[in-house]
């Protein structure tokens, strides 16, 4: 299993990362909950589940900092434990069973709607066959929109906006843009991108059918070296913006690629805002890079500089700044549920995690029990220089921020579900 070079440090604390104990010892008594963290820590994305562990880690350090989560027990602590897929589908059902077998009753991952998809399905599986061991997922990022609708199980919950509603909340900045008349589509070549791309299309049609889709196009995902090609398709169709949900390395190659070839136009992104995006597209990308989150640093309160600046107190280096509020309010809800169950029996915990409502630095989030699709604010923010109005915290020591241009309540961010939740009985 891959190692952070800040292993050390996080062990170190007497917050965080916890041993484990064997599952019939650590289910019977007051060992620790322990979480198992599923994603990529070795291959192309390890960035991305590096930037997860971190969030995670410090969301356990503050909930056990205040003593833990109460059970009928007595108070427990929250430990983490993470298991690298390698951003692959059987190594995570393998990894499932290795977490399962260790412990631990809540698996966390996200950064992939395949991997998302089998772990779902292995879950529901798992958790009927195997009473005495059922486990929850607890699911961050992975955006497909059938896991909340036609997909929906008990045992899973999401706290990210799924695409569609992200592509919503994008939308509301792509009305105002009048000067916008041609646009290019581009994707991973995956569920999640395949369903980025097709509700971009049909959102377009219905609220800005003057704006023309001059490209389309889907890539391998995690594969592509060079995107130079791409960039010079973009480029070639007079497209005057991009519409993409690409992450990680496929995000920051497409952008420097677009930047080599001297294409001018914006880029609407789901995650433009981190991981080498900014430093990539740098001057260029100055009130054109545009980027959706639940949250973002520049959020203009008191309460939500005062979270960020903590975050970067306890991470320091310029390379490690990628929080998300959302990760947070996954183990605030986590911890609240368990608290009101008096209980790690998942069932239980569900049953309570259906109606978690938690607040933390002035962003609140409530789960709806009819999908399990968390419901919160979310923001649009665009590319600008740290410095600038609305603009006091840059990005991974860029230099370059994101003002908020955007904000969408939760009612607004909201869409309905096609979901049939099957509850046990």
């Amino acid at each position: 299993m891959a190692k952070i070079s800040r292993r050390a440090a996080l062990r170190q604390s007497s917050l965080a990362l916890l041993s484990a104990a064997p599952f019939a010892t650590w289910a019977q008594s007051n060992a620790p909950i322990k979480l198992a963290l599923i994603e990529s820590m070795s291959g192309p994305f390890a960035n991305t589940g590096e930037a997860v562990y971190r969030n995670i880690a410090w969301a356990v350090e503050r909930v056990n900092g205040r003593g833990g989560v109460a059970t009928a027990t007595g108070q427990r602590q929250l430990t983490l434990e993470r298991f690298d897929n390698k951003g692959q589908v059987e190594e995570s059902l393998s990894v499932l069973r290795a977490a399962i077998d260790s412990g631990a009753r809540v698996i966390l991952q996200g950064n992939s709607s395949p991997v998302a998809a089998a772990l779902i399905d292995a879950v529901n599986k798992h958790n009927q066959r195997d009473a005495d061991r059922q486990v929850l997922f607890l699911n961050y990022s992975a955006g497909d929109p059938t896991f909340t609708n036609e997909a929906c199980s008990y045992w899973h919950f999401r706290f990210d906006a799924h695409s569609d509603m992200r592509i919503g909340a994008l939308m509301h900045v792509i009305k105002d843009d009048a000067a916008l008349k041609r646009i290019y589509l581009i994707g991973q070549d995956y569920s999640f991108g395949h369903a980025v791309l097709r509700e971009a299309k049909r959102q377009l049609a219905q609220q800005r059918p003057d704006v023309a889709v001059v490209g389309e196009e889907l890539h391998p995902i995690g594969r592509v070296k060079d995107f130079l090609p791409y960039a010079t398709k973009i480029k070639a169709s007079g497209a005057q913006a991009v519409l993409t949900g690409n992450w990680g390395n496929d995000l920051t190659l497409l952008v420097k690629a677009a930047r080599d070839v001297g294409f001018e136009g914006r880029f609407y992104t789901f995650y433009g805002n981190a991981l080498g995006a900014p430093a990539a597209i740098g001057d260029a990308g100055l009130g054109k890079v545009v980027a959706v989150a639940d949250w973002l640093p520049n959020v203009p309160t008191p309460e939500s500089a005062a979270f960020y600046k903590s975050f970067r107190e306890r991470f320091p280096k310029p390379q490690d700044d990628y929080v998300h509020m959302r990760m947070q309010l996954l183990v605030e809800a986590l911890a609240q549920a368990i608290g009101r169950a008096k209980s790690v029996e998942p069932r239980a915990v569900a049953a309570q995690l259906e109606r978690a409502d938690v607040t933390l630095a002035g962003q609140r989030g409530q789960m709806r029990a009819e999908d399990h699709q968390f419901q919160q604010s979310l923001v649009v923010g665009v590319m600008e220089r740290q410095g600038s109005p609305g603009v006091p915290f840059d990005v991974e020591g860029s230099g370059y921020g994101f003002r908020v241009v955007r904000q969408i309540n939760a009612a607004q961010a909201a869409l309905p579900t096609s979901c049939k939740m099957v509850r046990p009985g």
